[in-house]
């Protein structure tokens, strides 16, 4: 784990009993982590679309973040989601103002109804576009029905390198 918060599940979670499986999400891009509070669009910060976290993106291919089907790709390529096997969606949204890009500078490797699992190549990213639009890389990555979730625990503050390191644990 590259950062200042390491994850230890049992502390950070206060997990009381071993009936918990901890699940992971990893990190579906290379960057820095931080809180969805602090991120500049009241839709994420305000928790409005699901509750994670954001990574500064640095990379230039974006990863499936776990194990599950592709249920949501937006046609403009600015984001997707995966729905796990257990139920629990996580969507990854590239970018904040992505959109107005209309897909230009992403290319999509996958398609809606594609199983993939944790690292899969998903969406690449054309740089040269992405910096000569001006766009802003804060890339969150929610979990969209938190209420499913019994215990939570995101890594803030960390860089984190994309199909390596864990940036979400929870439970069931």
């Amino acid at each position: 784990m590259r950062g200042k918060d390491v994850f230890d599940p049992h502390a950070a979670m206060n997990l009381t009993t071993n009936t918990n499986q901890i699940l992971k999400i990893i990190a579906p891009i290379s960057g820095q982590t931080q809180e969805l509070k602090d991120v500049p669009d009241p839709v994420f910060a305000e928790k409005l679309t699901g509750d994670g976290l954001a990574i500064l993106a640095e990379s230039d291919t974006v990863l499936a973040p776990c194990d599950g089907e592709i249920t949501l790709f937006f046609e403009t390529k600015h984001a997707f989601a995966i729905t796990t096997p257990s139920g629990i969606q996580v969507l990854v949204h590239v970018g904040l103002d992505s959109i107005i890009l209309n897909g230009a500078g992403l290319e999509a490797l996958h398609k809606a109804g594609d199983q993939v699992t944790a690292g899969t190549k998903i969406i690449k990213i054309d740089q040269q576009v992405i910096k000569a639009k001006n766009i802003n890389m804060t890339s969150p990555v929610l979990i969209v029905n938190p209420e499913k979730v019994t215990a939570f625990h995101p890594l803030i503050g960390a860089k984190v390198m994309a199909g390596q390191d864990t940036v979400i644990e929870y439970c069931l």
